[in-house]
């Protein structure tokens, strides 16, 4: 069984940074590309950042410059550094790993997810 299980949300002041971590296990890490994802209450989930096998990364226009996708092989998680939040960043962050890097269909089922809530 695939689990997809994140950590590292919490409540930070505007301008703050936070660390979220995703810790997959059931598969071979190493070969699938992985995606952060959020939404917010009332939205729509989001592609935040994505990070492929081979290291290459991409980011939501909204956080671009603000936050680093990396990826840790042997641990079997994948990271995403959040730095200057505003409150327009709050929501349940997710990961999982997408059909393709813009595609809405997801191989595995998502996770609990971690919020993260920024007080303006």
């Amino acid at each position: 069984q695939v689990q997809l299980v994140e950590s590292g949300g919490g409540l930070v002041q505007a301008g703050g940074s936070l660390r979220l971590s995703c810790v997959v296990s059931g598969i071979d890490f190493s070969e699938y590309d992985i995606g952060w994802y959020r939404q917010a209450p009332g939205e729509s989930r989001e592609l935040v950042a994505y990070i492929t096998r081979v290291m290459i990364t991409t980011y939501g226009k909204s956080v671009e410059g603000r936050f680093t996708i990396s990826r840790d092989n042997a641990k079997s998680t994948v990271y995403l550094q959040m730095t200057n939040l505003s409150a327009d960043d709050s929501g349940v962050y997710y990961c999982n790993a997408p059909w393709s890097k813009y595609s809405t269909t997801m191989l595995y089922d998502w996770g609990p997810g971690t919020q993260v809530t920024v007080s303006s």
